[in-house]
Parts: structure tokens; sequence; C-alpha cells
């Protein structure tokens, strides 16, 4: 069986999207003939912590650890709250302190390219033996954070593997990358090395088309597109919600605030007592404080339940009972490859996706051809509310459901199925 060492931050009891995409991965890889061994950190400092994916991890599975020195541990002790929603990616647009300031100037022009890079050369020198004793064929390095795609580097200049550097997310187009503060010299250095790594490594995953676009003009090297999924389970039955609840499961960052959304949804508890006695805005996960105050300037306050997170089993189950299933991405150019791990369980949960996002949103197609729901820009009003409108409708007839098609390719085994065949 061909072996592969997987090296990445998160891994459980790290919460959150990002440490499910590898979780599956590993566990599926055998059935393939490919036998994943993972490298993480000894001490990480999580924003977020969910022990239920302690289960999911395989049972035959060989993992390494080693130390890291974590900044933002450090940093904790100055303001635990900032620090813990920097480390989240929650970045308000305005009213920052003086210590949040300084503290983006320094994860961007300081930590480059994040502050996870002091985990890089202990790891290439721990790692080197590893490769020799496990008699590793390939190296599989995922970011963010993008320092692990430099001990990949480190290791492919030293032996003789393949080298597969995944990218969850784009690294220099990424939205917050803007809000780092970041002098000239420091951009130079964050397209340096992302164009070293995209050089160097024998072959770039990716997970949607516009980043492998993107790349396709920085790399000649081959580049794959394997999306992120869901993972069909045996769930108990729920009852769906009494309420016309439309949730948003996840962080909802600062930025990607629909405000248009909220415009329409005001006017429709002024203007429909019906919509105003049975309507019910949930918020499952970290929300940003100019989020919430633009649902309140649109007379929503009393409408909205903000639950906070919870495990991804209580996820999944909020995802099955909501009414319609509200996705949002930030309003820009860059983020239209963007394309949120939960749509994929949106998908499975078979309820109306609502998606707000910018102009040519990859995500727009996606739901299109699955049948799964409906998607918007952020300047869309009439067609938004009529919209709203008619599932409301059809949620007073008991009849507001989806039939989706197409969604198997998805499926995580279906997806390891292509990576272990492009391994």
């Amino acid at each position: 069986m061909r072996r592969v060492l997987v090296i990445t931050y998160y891994w459980p009891p790290a919460g959150g999207p990002g440490v499910q995409r590898w979780l599956k991965f590993v566990k599926y890889l055998p059935d393939f003939g490919i036998e994943p061994i993972v490298y993480i950190p000894e001490n990480p400092h999580y924003p977020l912590v969910d022990d239920t994916f302690l289960d999911e991890v395989p049972k035959q599975v060989r993992i390494y650890k080693h130390p890291i020195i974590e900044p933002y541990g450090i940093a904790s002790f100055f303001s635990s709250k900032k620090t813990k929603r920097i480390s989240s990616g929650v970045i308000k647009n305005k009213d920052q302190s003086l210590l949040e300031k300084f503290m983006l100037w320094v994860r961007g022009n300081i930590f480059i390219p994040d502050a996870r890079k002091f985990w890089v050369k202990p790891s290439v020198r721990f790692l080197s033996d590893i490769i020799d004793k496990e008699r590793i064929e390939t190296i599989i390095t995922t970011g963010p954070p993008h320092s692990l795609h430099l001990i990949g580097l480190g290791l492919r200049e030293k032996k003789n593997v393949q080298w597969i550097a995944d990218f969850r997310d784009p690294w220099t187009s990424i939205g917050y990358h803007k809000k780092l503060k970041l002098t000239s010299s420091s951009k130079r250095k964050h397209k340096q090395l992302e164009s070293l790594v995209l050089n160097r490594a024998d072959k770039i995953l990716v997970t949607s088309k516009t980043t492998k676009e993107e790349f396709g003009e920085l790399t000649s090297k081959p580049i794959k597109v394997i999306t992120n999924g869901f993972e069909p389970k045996d769930l108990d039955e729920v009852q769906l919600d009494h309420n016309f609840t439309i949730s948003h499961i996840g962080s909802m960052l600062t930025g990607r605030n629909p405000i248009n959304l909220w415009k329409v949804l005001g006017q429709l508890v002024k203007e429909n007592n019906e919509f105003k006695n049975a309507f019910k805005l949930n918020f499952i996960g970290i929300v940003g404080e100019d989020v919430l105050a633009s649902v309140h300037a649109n007379g929503l306050k009393d409408f909205v339940e903000v639950v906070g997170y919870v495990s991804h089993s209580k996820a999944l189950e909020y995802q099955r009972r909501s009414q319609v299933l509200l996705l949002a991405e930030i309003d820009s150019y860059e983020t239209k490859g963007i394309i949120p791990g939960k749509l994929f369980e949106y998908m499975l949960a078979q309820r109306p996706i609502l998606g707000i996002g910018p102009q040519g949103w990859e995500v727009a197609s996606m739901v299109a051809d699955t049948e799964t729901g409906k998607v918007f820009d952020y300047h869309n009003h009439s067609e938004l509310k009529n919209v709203i409108l008619e599932w409301f409708k059809q949620y007073k007839e008991n009849s507001l459901q989806v039939s989706s098609v197409n969604i198997n390719t998805y499926s995580r085994r279906e997806l390891t199925k292509k990576l272990a065949e492009y391994i």
C-alpha cells in the first residue's frame, strides 16, 4: 500500500470546516490503496474546539506530533477575546481599538506568511527522519495556515518525494488579506512565497475553479479541483421548525453581511403580519458585531436568535430542521471562487438554500446545477423578496422542500477517489 504523509494544522479536536476536509480524506484513502500518515502540532491553539470529531479519527491511522510555538497563545494574555476573534478570521471593518490595529499589523507584517511560521524549520528536521522511517512516497501540505506549505518546500528540497500543495483557500487573494495592514515589502514577500510554493510543488490541489484559473496564471504545474463535500450519515429523524426559520450555520464573519437581505426581511415583517408572526432568523455560530448591528438596524432584533458555536452533529441537526438555509459570502471580486464547506452539507439537508454573494459567485452555478435553492448578489432586492414570499407560501402549505439532483458527486468517498487517482 502506498504511503502518504498529510501535514495539517487543523485536526480533531479542532472545530470548524477546516478540519473536516483531511479528516475525511484520511478516513477513505485506504479504500483506494493509499495509507495516510498524519503530522500535526502537539500543542495547537485552536479558536474553535469540537470534541465530537475525535470519534471520527480512524483508529488505525498513525499520527506524529511535534511542539509548536503559538504567538496567539502569548497574545491572549493581553486580550483573549480580541486574539480569539482575529485568529478566527473575524476582523472588524471599523471601530478597531489600538490593540486590534497593532495585532493586525503584527499578524500581517511580522508573521509572514502567518503566525505558525515558527513550526516550519523544526518540522522539516523532525519529518526528514519520519519520511525515511515510514518509506513515505508523497507528502501533502494543506493550508491555511499557508506556512505549512513551507514545510513541504523544505522537505521537497531534502527528500526524493512527491509534494502536493492543497489550498483550501487562496493565499494573497483571500478577502481578509487586505485587512492585515501590510506594508509594500510585506505584500511582495507574501507574493514571493506564494509563487515559490506554486512552482516548486509537484502538483496543486484547490477547492474551486476560480482558484484554479487564478493559480494557472502563476504556475505551469498541474492543478486539480477537488471541492469539499458531505458525508451521508444515519441521522435521527428531526421535525421541521414550527416557525419560518431562515438559519445561517457557521461563522458569519465581518464583511459577510448581506444588507439587502436584512432590508427585504425588515420590509416583510412590516408589511405582512402572517410573515411577522411566523418568521425567525437563526445564527448558529460566531457572528460579527457589524452584522448584528445591520440586522437590528432593519427592525429585526426581536426575530433573531444567536445560538453561538455548536458541535458538528448539532449543526447538522439545525440544518435539517430549518425551513431555509442561508449561505453568505463577502461582496468582492476576490471571493467569487470561495465555496463555503457548509454548502455541501446544506445540499444534503434537503432544505432550500438562500445564497447571497458576489456577482459571478461560483456557488451560484453549483446551486443551480443541483437544484438546491436560489443565489442572489448583494444588489438584488425585488427578485429576492419574491423568492422569500414564494417559499413562505409553500411553508404555509407544508410543501416547502427541494428535490436535489447530482449531489452524490460531492460525497466524501467520491471526492477521495479523485484524490487517490491524482496522487
